[in-house]
């Protein structure tokens, strides 16, 4: 069959739901992933013919996305910051925001702090993303890293083997502070970017996020939104060097009530930095 024909074929089938230029930037993703072919293929050799095993992984995605499945899930992987990362069903898929506060992070860290003597906590680590870019960008970094999905640790060991970066992977649930052996352990930096999206708040959300992404690393309870917030706020009381920096990923609804949390606690320089969208979407504060 035509490459071609099939790419008129997902026009067809998908454009309605997700608009042209969407569905061209999927079709090129799988045949570079399915057939490693470039889109610049097409252009050259309009003729081009795929034999029907080829075929095949392509008209499954198709299935996929026509029932919102995300791309990232269909290919199993995707890009952060530069770096490849696997992803499935126990992990969430990495975010620009996300990007974002691992930069925010990089600045503050090279201009505050002695790069060479880092000891970095990333708390609900997913697909590792976090920690592993931490590590690769600040190679003399100790990087420890914690889940409580196994699944998503799985994924991020294997992340961290692809990426050539050394992490201390531990199962546990921030929620229980004796999962957590943290005796005699002060760290640098504790960042995370926990559960925060209340159930009222999913009527904003696609299918492709509610029907797929793992619900348990996405939704906090209406009447306890900053539960991990405070949680992990309490952790870093005991646990973050004086002076040390604790980083959140945070609702952009609950800015300034994130904010007085760390206040009441006692952190000082509580800063909220707004995201590309221009919403609140991370926070900074000292011990």
């Amino acid at each position: 069959m035509l490459l071609k024909d099939i790419q008129t074929i997902f026009h067809k089938e998908l454009d309605a739901e997700y608009g042209n230029h969407e569905v061209a930037n999927f079709f090129n993703i799988l045949i570079k992933h399915f057939l490693d072919l470039d889109r610049i293929s097409l252009v050259l050799e309009p003729q081009l013919t795929i034999l029907k095993k080829e075929e095949e992984p392509l008209f499954d995605a198709l299935s996929r996305l026509k029932n919102h499945e995300p791309i990232q899930y269909i290919i199993g992987e995707t890009e952060f910051f530069g770096l490849n990362f696997k992803v499935n069903q126990h992990t969430l898929i990495p975010r620009p925001e996300t990007e974002e506060l691992v930069e925010w992070i990089i600045d503050n860290v090279t201009s505050s702090l002695v790069e060479n003597s880092l000891d970095i906590l990333d708390i609900g680590t997913g697909t590792g993303c976090i920690a592993i870019t931490l590590a690769k960008k600040l190679p003399n970094a100790q990087v420890t890293a914690i889940d409580i999905s196994e699944g998503a640790l799985q994924i991020a060991k294997q992340n961290a083997l692809d990426n050539k970066v050394e992490i201390t992977f531990i199962k546990a649930d921030i929620l229980k502070k004796d999962d957590i052996d943290s005796k005699n352990r002060k760290f640098d930096i504790i960042v995370s970017n926990p559960p925060y999206v209340r159930y009222l708040e999913k009527v904003e959300m696609k299918p492709n996020v509610l029907d797929y992404e793992p619900s348990q690393a996405l939704f906090v309870a209406d009447d306890n939104p900053l539960q991990f917030y405070k949680a992990i706020t309490e952790f870093a009381v005991d646990n973050l060097k004086e002076n040390g920096l604790l980083f959140f990923e945070i609702n952009q609804y609950l800015g300034q009530e994130t904010k007085q949390l760390l206040a009441d606690y006692g952190f000082k320089n509580c800063q909220l930095k707004q995201d590309i969208f221009g919403n609140d979407r991370m926070l900074i504060a000292s011990k």
